[in-house]
């Protein structure tokens, strides 16, 4: 029923005679939480983690699991020509002109023959197009996964054993000789990424990206430009240095380049610094012009591969007089379809993990982006199963593990991709490539690849300009930035992106022991309540104390909820304990200041355990000896579910209310 009342009848609130006028009143029974339950025939929530795994089968169906696994047979019959052809074929063209110079270059980067950059361009990205729900990421060969697969390749690989050397001064005899090809190696490690993306699927683990704060990504791909800033070096410079393994790498480097700069070969330097230098101008002069007047973007990076075989052929840069490296044969068709040596799967078992997680996370933190700006739903657990099927598919055609790249993805996008068909275009094309191109690439010049590698970092370090708002953010996001480029520098990327998931876990964890605790007064003539100390016109309820917190009870914050909530309510435990050693009942009395009920809060408990639930029976315990009752009220679903189950194990039950007020009005008879 309606009313007018006054706020204030005369009773002293803390000073104030405040002039407002409330509207409505609200007037009905006193409701305990079970009796809200049978009113509104609550049924506890009963899904399990088995459950969270199963299939509807109600709404399985042939067509529909069709549809499910393989999205493709559902939009691809949809598609319509007139709007999207045209888009999807020119920037189709575009990504196969880059797929081509990132993909060697990458390919190089990795450890791996270049043409294997082109292979991942056309096996993986197929796959993708046909299971994968993201219509604008370009999968292919990403910088970070090839500096990390390079890792596995240069330790386990043939060519390299006579190379390798330690940072603990490991003479090569002690080291493991291991007679697998950079192939073989690459296949493994995709392979089992492959499997291990599956895995994830199963377990529905396609939120695992969120673990990613920006602040750690940021951190850790920062922390991979510089090592793959370094790796490039010998490549520009034309040195011959040794293979360095383990921690301290990326200053070891640096020490062997320093030691033998004197052996630069002036002419692959030269090489580099040209190529370096024509595509910033390209990118950052001419490009943005261009891009006024023709939507189709120049293709700078190819110009750049074309220019450079040119050069070499006209020059004979790779002969003994000029001693220029150049990719050298290459192996046209498709290549055998070859399983890794089982063995070989067990050595790079553990190394694989941060790259499968890596690569994924990387692809969908992308393809959201798109997805925002489009209105479409990525559907996170179903890319894990395109990618893991991308990677087993592309590992036996010695792929490394297939990525998502943000430059590919975006030119992509602007240039008018507007489906998987785009991608179906490169994939193409680059076929084309791989059947009768590929010998067109032999006079490459590797310096001019480095070129490439070195100018793609150009975003990955410009990152580093978010740092001042991580800084303003919070010390956890600085902590984080920090934690993961560190380590990342010092022992290398996997244990940077281990440091800043520790880290990011870490905050997690404290944060969620962040809590507040507050004592509650009423607004008058309401049921309302309120934090006393930051509402001065509120009814500080005589002989009734409401322990507000917010917050979990778990474990490990159960002993922190006990000590705030005596703290809040001003009741020293030390005299609880004198109660307990046989003071008389009217001397107990003394000790609750007055206060003869206790009402606490759980609204704003978002959890709690056994473990929190024993410490609120051992407080009622306590305060039952100094004459204090205790009620409970407000609790959600989760923590009503948890004290019902918590009683049906054989605990002690409480006085629990729908709300605040009803124990209130409970309390106060």
């Amino acid at each position: 029923m309606s009313a007018n009342l006054p706020i204030d009848d005369g009773i002293h609130m803390n000073g104030f005679k405040p002039e407002i006028t409330i509207p409505y009143k609200v007037k009905r029974y006193v409701l305990k939480q079970n009796e809200i339950e049978l009113i509104t025939a609550y049924d506890r929530d009963k899904v399990t983690s088995n459950e969270n795994l199963s299939i509807d089968t109600k709404k399985l169906s042939f067509k529909n699991a069709i549809h499910t696994i393989c999205p493709a047979s559902k939009w691809l019959p949809k598609y319509s020509i007139r709007e999207n052809l045209l888009g999807d074929l020119t920037s189709g063209l575009a990504v196969a002109f880059l797929h081509i110079s990132e993909g060697m270059a990458f390919g190089m980067l990795a450890g791996v023959d270049p043409i294997v950059g082109l292979y991942m361009a056309f096996f993986p990205t197929l796959i993708h197009c046909i299971f994968g729900t993201s219509k604008h990421i370009s999968m292919g060969t990403f910088a970070v996964i090839s500096i990390a697969t390079s890792k596995l390749t240069t330790r386990f690989s043939d060519s390299n054993y006579e190379m390798r050397n330690l940072t603990d001064n490991s003479t090569v005899d002690s080291l493991p000789h291991y007679h697998y090809s950079t192939a073989q190696i690459s296949s493994a490690v995709t392979l089992i990424c492959g499997f291990y993306q599956l895995l994830m699927c199963i377990f529905k683990l396609g939120f695992l990206p969120s673990l990613f704060p920006e602040s750690l990504l940021n951190g850790f791909s920062t922390a991979a430009a510089c090592h793959i800033l370094v790796s490039q070096l010998k490549e520009i410079l034309g040195l011959n240095l040794p293979q360095r393994q383990g921690a301290f790498k990326f200053f070891f480097i640096i020490q062997d380049v320093f030691e033998n700069f004197s052996n630069t070969n002036h002419s692959t330097f030269f090489i580099s610094i040209t190529c370096i230098l024509f595509l910033l101008f390209m990118n950052e002069v001419v490009k943005p012009i261009a891009a006024r007047k023709c939507k189709f973007p120049i293709p700078t990076e190819l110009i750049t591969v074309m220019l450079s075989i040119a050069l070499s052929h006209s020059l004979n840069l790779g002969e003994l007089n000029y001693n220029v490296k150049e990719v050298g044969k290459v192996f046209v068709g498709i290549p055998k379809p070859e399983l890794p040596p089982f063995e070989l799967l067990c050595l790079v078992a553990i190394d694989s993990i941060p790259i499968s997680i890596v690569s994924y996370s990387i692809a969908m933190k992308i393809s959201q982006i798109f997805a925002r700006k489009e209105f479409y739903t990525v559907k996170l657990n179903h890319e894990l199963f395109a990618i893991g099927l991308s990677n087993i598919f592309g590992s036996f055609f010695s792929c490394i593990p297939v990525a998502c790249s943000s430059y590919r993805s975006t030119t992509q996008y602007e240039s008018g991709g507007k489906t998987q068909i785009s991608s179906i275009i490169t994939a193409l094309i680059i076929l084309i490539v791989i059947l009768w191109l590929g010998p067109f690439f032999e006079k490459l010049p590797r310096a001019a690849l480095s070129g490439l590698i070195i100018v793609s970092l150009k975003g990955m370090f410009f990152q580093i300009k978010a740092l001042p708002r991580f800084f303003r953010e919070g010390y956890f996001e600085t902590i984080e930035w920090f934690g993961t480029f560190i380590a990342g520098i010092l022992f290398g990327i996997d244990f940077g992106i281990y440091t800043g998931l520790l880290i990011s876990v870490i905050a997690c964890y404290i944060n969620g022991l962040q809590s507040k605790s507050k004592l509650l007064g009423q607004i008058l003539n309401t049921d309302i309540y309120v934090p006393l100390k930051a509402h001065k016109n509120v009814i500080d309820l005589q002989k009734i104390k409401i322990f507000h917190y917010s917050g979990t009870v778990n474990f490990a914050t159960c002993v922190k909820f006990k000590k705030n909530l005596f703290n809040t309510i001003g009741i020293d435990q030390s005299l609880i304990k004198r109660a307990s050693l046989g003071q008389a009942q009217s001397e107990a009395r003394g000790f609750n200041n007055g206060i003869k009920y206790l009402i606490i809060d759980l609204g704003s408990i978002t959890n709690i355990d056994l473990s929190g639930y024993r410490t609120i029976i051992e407080i009622r315990s306590e305060i039952k000896l100094i004459d204090v009752r205790v009620y409970l009220a407000n609790a959600n679903d989760n923590v009503y579910d948890t004290i019902i189950h918590a009683v049906k194990l054989g605990y002690p039950s409480f006085e629990l209310f729908s709300s605040v007020h009803d124990a209130v009005l409970f309390a106060q008879g």
